[in-house]
């Protein structure tokens, strides 16, 4: 019995070193990406714009990259520590996977998630894209027979496809209507809202929209259309978030929105296959789980029980920590300064482009960084195929009947020479 004891207690005083260890060496990571992110805060302090910022990226020299509307790029910082967790947690695979030594950093990146959508942290989730949230809700909501989940046309595929699984499983009704994308440069805030409220129906329990959509980039007024839609009896409003979270600020806080899952890899340019879900107080508390595992009970009524534990990638995990704390060093004011400038540069460029049409809002209010390039001639997609083949452009091809576009999705490290080679093919092409 006696020998027993020892042996528990030697594991124990080896397992309590080895995880002192690993913290020490996490904390030496940790502070070694601090001193980058401070050195780029102090670097663009008091400057106009971004100069030189292109230096933080890897991105190909051959290649203009003008789609992270689709999926963006990693700083260069944020790789690197990426790397330092993973070496340093390889290093003893099991203290990495079940010593608990990471669970405190772990709950910082939710803090700072819950930053960047100012909201509680109890709120969030940290999920692996947009759709796994939306498959969240689809699946666990209380609905059935007679309910009915109403979005529009700009609704992206990833919070669509889920609905009409999930329906078709518990009965529920699907309902899409065709918003007139034709018409949104000249639409206020007002006529989003009347949009749907005239869609709205008694049974309507769910209505489901982007907060920028990806096809021409108009933004949703999202506490005008909670107001609107809880008025007229809809229960859950749930957002996609996945082309605002990063380009624009948010407040969910105040929003009066449901749901928002949304995709960091994007506009927060967090390493890939990570995702965040915010749920109101009471989806907090009353949705059923999408994985299910241990730790269930102690997880109850916190985002974390929407987790996908037990194994995960825990330095991919704290690198979405880093990729916040590398936006927020640009500065949300800054960088939302900087997107206006390059929105209204695009479409007094476009507009002053033959042939070429802008699609989008024409105010950075109600529009974004994902802006519409209407094509006189010539099919989006073929058009997009030669640029990236010939030219190394990398755009996305909306060819849609009545639209036939090009999405241009340009980032902070693109500049005003990378978008006027692009408009000055498009014209010499004669699209």
């Amino acid at each position: 019995m006696h020998g027993s004891h020892s042996r528990r207690d030697f594991v124990r005083s080896v397992s309590a070193a080895a995880g002192a260890s690993f913290v020490a060496q996490l904390a030496d990571a940790r502070d070694l990406f601090a001193g980058e992110v401070e050195a780029l805060k102090g670097r663009y302090e008091g400057a106009q714009g971004f100069p030189g910022i292109q230096d933080q990226y890897m991105l190909a020299a051959d290649v203009t990259y003008l789609n992270h509307a689709s999926i963006g790029t990693v700083p260069r910082s944020v790789h690197a520590a990426g790397l330092r967790y993973r070496a340093i947690c390889e290093e003893n695979p099991w203290l990495y996977i079940w010593g608990g030594a990471w669970e405190e950093a772990r709950e910082e990146v939710r803090r700072k998630s819950a930053e960047l959508l100012r909201c509680d942290p109890v709120q969030v989730a940290i999920t692996h894209n947009t759709t796994e949230g939306f498959n969240v809700l689809a699946r666990g909501l209380p609905l059935g027979p007679g309910d009915e989940v109403l979005y529009s046309s700009l609704n992206h595929p990833g919070a669509s496809v889920c609905w009409e699984h999930f329906g078709a499983e518990k009965g529920y009704g699907i309902r899409v209507f065709r918003f007139p994308v034709e018409e949104v440069g000249g639409m206020s805030a007002a006529d989003v809202v009347r949009i749907h409220q005239e869609e709205i129906r008694p049974n309507t329990r769910v209505l489901v929209l982007p907060h920028i959509d990806n096809i021409v980039g108009l933004r949703h007024p999202l506490p005008e259309l909670a107001t609107m839609a809880k008025a007229q009896g809809v229960e859950w409003v749930l957002v996609d978030g996945a082309q605002s979270a990063g380009m624009i600020p948010l407040d969910l806080r105040g929003s009066g929105v449901d749901a928002f899952a949304t995709s960091p890899h994007k506009w927060v340019q967090s390493v890939k296959g990570l995702g965040l879900l915010y749920l109101s107080r009471e989806l907090v508390e009353t949705l059923p789980p999408f994985w299910v595992t241990w730790g269930r009970s102690q997880w109850k009524g916190t985002g974390r029980a929407f987790e996908d534990y037990g194994t995960r990638d825990l330095p991919e995990v704290l690198s979405l920590g880093d990729a916040l704390d590398f936006q927020r060093a640009l500065g949300e004011a800054r960088k939302d300064g900087e997107y206006r400038r390059m929105f209204l540069s695009l479409l007094e460029k476009v507009e002053g482009t033959p042939g070429l049409t802008w699609r989008s809002p024409r105010t950075w209010e109600m529009g974004s960084i994902l802006v519409g390039v209407g094509l006189g001639r010539g099919g989006a997609s073929q058009v997009a195929d030669r640029l990236y083949l010939e030219h190394g452009i990398c755009i996305r091809a909306f060819p849609a009947p009545g639209l036939n576009a090009l999405r241009v999705s340009p980032n902070l490290m693109n500049t005003g020479e990378e978008v006027d080679r692009l408009l000055g093919l498009l014209s010499e092409a004669g699209v």
